[in-house]
C-alpha cells in the first residue's frame, strides 16, 4: 500500500471565525481526513471588528494548522466596508460583501499552499441577509468559486460542488441543516467536546445596532472619503463629542485603549489627566478647552494637572 504522504494529499482550507458552524464544518471534514485522504487546514481573519483566540485553541484540541490574515492593513477591506456593492444589514455589516472580499484573499492564499478545495461554515437560511440561497450564488459568482466552494454543513440541500462529483469529499458523510435552528449544531458540539464557541449573534461589531449608529454618525459628519480604518475603530471606545471631534474615556480600560489608538492618529492631541479621571483624544488643540471641562465632568476628583501628548 502507498503511504500517505503531504504531497499527495488533497488539501481543504476551511474559514474559520470563531463561532460554532465554522469549527463543525472543518470537524465533520476532519473525519474524512485519513479514508479520503485529505489535509484539512484553517484560515481565520482578524479586523478591528471580529477577531477570536477560539481557532488557535481549536487548531491544538483538534491537530490542524491554522493561518491567519488580518485585514485591517488592506486597503480594500476599508473601501469594502464603506462601499458595499450589496449594502448593508440591519446596523453597518455588509455582510455578503465582506464573505466575497475574504474569500477572495482565502482563494489567493489557498493557491499559495496548493490548496485545491475552500470550504465554510455556512448554512442554508440561517442568517436571512447573507445565508439565502440567492445571496449564497452570488457569492460564488462574484468570487468565481461557482462548484468550488465546499459547505460542509449544508451540502446535502445545496448543489453538488466538484469535489463531491469526483469523490474527493464523501457527499453522504456530509450535513443537510437548513435554517436558524441549531438543536444539530448543539448535539454535534457535544458530541465534539466543544466547551467554548461564539454565540451566533456576537463575533461581529458591525452587526451590532449601537455600533452602526455610531458609524453611520462618523459617515455623515466627515463623508466616507475621509474616514480611515482607526476611524471605525475607535467608535468602539468611549463617549464621542462634537461630530466625533473628543472622544472621551468611560473606564480605565477604555482609557488604555484610547491611548494605544492615539498613536495611529497623527494631528490628533491626547490629553491625560494626572489624577485619576478619563483620557481624551482631541482631533486639533481648537477642542482643548471643552475637552479638558469634558474630563472634568465625567471625574470623579477634581483634576488639577493635564499631560498633553
Amino acid at each position: 500500500m502507498k503511504k500517505q504522504t503531504k504531497q499527495n494529499k488533497t488539501k481543504i482550507l476551511c474559514l474559520l471565525s470563531g463561532g460554532l458552524d465554522s469549527i463543525l464544518a472543518l470537524l465533520v471534514l476532519k473525519q474524512q481526513e485519513k479514508t479520503n485522504n485529505l489535509d484539512i487546514e484553517g484560515i481565520q481573519f482578524i479586523s478591528p471588528f471580529f477577531n477570536s483566540n477560539l481557532p488557535e485553541k481549536y487548531s491544538k484540541q483538534f491537530n490542524f494548522k491554522l493561518h491567519k490574515i488580518d485585514l485591517a492593513n488592506k486597503k480594500q477591506y476599508l473601501k469594502m466596508l464603506l462601499h458595499p456593492k450589496h449594502g448593508y444589514g440591519k446596523a453597518i455589516n455588509p455582510c455578503i460583501d465582506c464573505h466575497i472580499f475574504m474569500l477572495k484573499q482565502a482563494k489567493a492564499f489557498a493557491k499559495k499552499i496548493n490548496a485545491q478545495i475552500i470550504a465554510t461554515g455556512e448554512v442554508l437560511e440561517e442568517r436571512p441577509f447573507s445565508q439565502n440561497s440567492k445571496a449564497l450564488k452570488i457569492i460564488e459568482k462574484e468570487t468565481k468559486l461557482d462548484g468550488k466552494l465546499l459547505r460542509p454543513l449544508s451540502a446535502k440541500v445545496l448543489k453538488e460542488t466538484d469535489a463531491e462529483k469526483k469523490g474527493i469529499v464523501d457527499r453522504n458523510k456530509l450535513l443537510g441543516l437548513m435554517g436558524r435552528k441549531r438543536k444539530i449544531q448543539t448535539e454535534l458540539a457535544e458530541r465534539y467536546n466543544l466547551i467554548d464557541y461564539q454565540q451566533p449573534a456576537g463575533g461581529c461589531l458591525l452587526c451590532e445596532q449601537r455600533f452602526g449608529e455610531r458609524a453611520r454618525e462618523l459617515m455623515q459628519n466627515r463623508g466616507k472619503d475621509k474616514i480611515k480604518i482607526e476611524d471605525l475603530e475607535l467608535l468602539k471606545f468611549g463617549r464621542h463629542f462634537e461630530k466625533n471631534n473628543i472622544v472621551i474615556g468611560r473606564n480605565e480600560k477604555e482609557n488604555a485603549n484610547i491611548e494605544i489608538l492615539a498613536k495611529k492618529f497623527k494631528k490628533s492631541i491626547l490629553i491625560i489627566p494626572q489624577e485619576p479621571g478619563p483620557t481624551a483624544l482631541i482631533s486639533n488643540k481648537n477642542y482643548l478647552n471643552l475637552a479638558k471641562k469634558l474630563i472634568q465632568k465625567y471625574s470623579k476628583h477634581k483634576i488639577k494637572k493635564y499631560a498633553i501628548i
